[in-house]
């Protein structure tokens, strides 16, 4: 690995860790706005977040790569399937967090990284260290003990995981050729004209809240959300086409780790003794994954030729 490639790999893996600590702390955003219907909050932060994005490429000049990726069917294409994807998480989470289901939506993304390291082996053809795998089957063992101590088939959990597993090999297909920025600028624009069926048809059916009887505190934090939403992803997305996908798969376990220290600290949901149990197991995937990391780096150093 040369210089280069190191300092891509440093930065991809410093906008992961800041990407998922903010993912695992969104819940209590949603506080915010409790009482907004979850198909309203996601309409906004589509609105808001792709408004966000528009006002970045104008000021970081970026138009003409944006007009670029538009006229690119490839591009295009795989970012409308992102965009379908984020979308389905977006409501998802919101749902989950809004009808105090915040757990049912962390074993959601305590999934994801198992769904993300298949693909990569499956559709990518990457090969794994066996410490790698050790990590993808503590976290297996992880879903299991926690879907026992549902007593259901927890079905959010399963959405989410699928949608941002797809969403995550998707992101990481577009590569390099499409900056983040504007590559996220694509996919909320693609969503505004479903965000406003929603916005329009609440509004006329009386069931809107944002700017009825004049602006609030409430409407205040829904045009909040769209920069909030989008400062994760942009960082994601700068993560998505540094890193090996198995390597963010097994990084996503940060996500739900800090979404269920939300939900039980803050949100008060239940978390019986079978939850507390695959959370401990959790850590340890985590913990034999940077391990396993920390030797491959010191390998690597190793290797390098000298002068």
């Amino acid at each position: 690995m040369d210089a280069i490639e190191a300092k891509d790999r440093r930065d991809g893996l410093a906008a992961a860790l800041v990407s998922y600590v903010t993912w695992g702390f969104f819940p209590l955003y949603l506080l915010l706005v409790w009482d907004v219907h979850a198909l309203e909050v996601v309409a906004h932060r589509v609105v808001w977040a792709a408004t966000v994005m528009l006002v970045i490429v104008a000021v970081t000049r970026q138009r003409t790569e944006l007009l670029r990726v538009l006229a690119d069917r490839s591009s295009r294409n795989l970012l409308a399937l992102a965009s379908l994807l984020i979308g389905v998480v977006w409501f998802f989470y919101a749902y989950g967090a809004l009808t105090s289901r915040a757990v049912d939506v962390a074993l959601g993304y305590f999934i994801c990284p198992l769904v993300t390291v298949l693909l990569a082996v499956t559709v990518n053809r990457e090969r794994l260290r066996p410490a790698q795998w050790v990590s993808a089957g503590v976290g297996a063992v992880a879903v299991v003990v926690v879907t026992v101590g549902y007593g259901r088939f927890p079905w959010i959990s399963v959405v989410v995981a699928i949608a941002f597993g797809l969403y995550s090999l998707v992101k990481n297909r577009v590569g390099r050729g499409v900056s983040p920025s504007v590559g996220l600028t694509v996919e909320s624009m693609l969503l505004v004209p479903f965000a406003a069926v929603v916005i329009v048809t609440m509004s006329l059916t009386g069931t809107a809240t944002f700017a009825v009887g004049g602006l609030d505190a409430t409407d205040l934090f829904l045009v909040l959300s769209g920069p909030v939403t989008m400062f994760p992803l942009l960082l994601f997305a700068a993560a998505a086409n540094r890193l090996p996908l198995s390597l963010l798969g097994n990084l996503q376990y940060l996500n739900p780790a800090l979404q269920l220290v939300s939900a039980v600290l803050v949100l008060r949901e239940d978390m019986p003794l079978a939850r507390w149990v695959g959370f401990a197991l959790v850590w340890g995937s985590l913990l034999v994954l940077v391990i396993d990391g920390a030797r491959a780096r010191a390998r690597a150093r190793r290797l390098e030729p000298v002068g």
